[in-house]
């Protein structure tokens, strides 16, 4: 049975991406099979992978508006059991040009359905927005992770984005709920930090993952080798936490199962 998760803040520069390649990449590491679907224009789930988002031929662009099959689009990375559906700046348009579509909101999982039985997970990567690619986003997944930086603003436009996701789940997609909440980007040196995280703990207690990923050099430096912290510095912070993280998720989600 295939999982969709997808990861969504329309507050960018949170650890949107860095945290869906690195979950994924342990769990690929755990040789569970992982698609990982870059719905974001700016492309960097592709180019943090090592693909130079120019190279390939087709992208989730041509899936979206031409409706050309994911089997002609997935790339293979250098991590195994771990495949990408790359995007490309192309995709910025996409918005504009979905209006006219029929049934715009179900676009992706429509094109999802012919490649995910071949996968145990697929991560959605949604760009920094809450506009039709992320709502297409939100509408093919099972669960929703929400990366949350520690700091204030972080949480001014949470609101928003559970009203969003709420709305999805009226009228939209009824099954999809929220995975969990990821604080990142904690700084140990700051009380503000710890002040976001305690505030995110008290209205959210089943939400919040417990791991907390740190501020980190290293996990900032591995997008531009285009290798993820599993192997690019697996003794690091970082990767340690995005391993306990990984394992945190599989443990909820296990728990889950077992209550249905």
């Amino acid at each position: 049975m295939t999982t969709i998760y997808t990861f969504a803040n329309q507050k960018g520069g949170v650890g949107k991406t860095t945290s869906a390649i690195n979950i994924a990449a342990y769990l690929a590491a755990r040789e569970k099979r992982v698609l990982l679907v870059d719905v974001d224009p700016q492309a960097n789930a592709t180019s943090s992978l090592g693909i130079d988002k120019t190279t390939p031929v087709f992208s989730i662009y041509d899936a979206i508006i031409d409706q050309v099959p994911l089997d002609q689009i997935i790339m293979l990375t250098k991590r195994l059991h771990l495949d990408l559906v790359p995007s490309s700046p192309a995709l910025a348009g996409a918005e504009v040009e979905l209006v006219s579509v029929p049934n715009r909101e179900r676009v992706l999982a429509n094109l999802l359905t012919a490649v995910t039985p071949r996968y145990d997970y697929v991560f959605i990567d949604s760009p920094p927005s809450l506009g039709l690619l992320t709502v297409n986003a939100l509408v093919a997944a099972d669960a929703v992770i929400i990366p949350i930086q520690c700091e204030y603003l972080a949480l001014e436009g949470l609101s928003q984005l559970l009203q969003t996701i709420q709305l999805v789940q009226q009228n939209l997609n009824p099954r999809l709920r929220i995975a969990g909440m990821a604080m990142t980007m904690y700084d140990s040196r700051t009380h503000l930090a710890f002040q976001v995280v305690e505030q995110v703990a008290k209205h959210f207690p089943d939400l919040i993952f417990r791991t907390i990923i740190p501020r980190s050099v290293r996990i900032a430096e591995a997008p531009s080798f285009g290798e993820p912290l599993v192997s690019f510095d697996p003794k690091s912070r970082g990767a340690q936490a995005y391993e306990a993280l990984t394992n945190e998720l599989l443990e909820r989600e296990g728990r889950r199962t077992k209550d249905e």
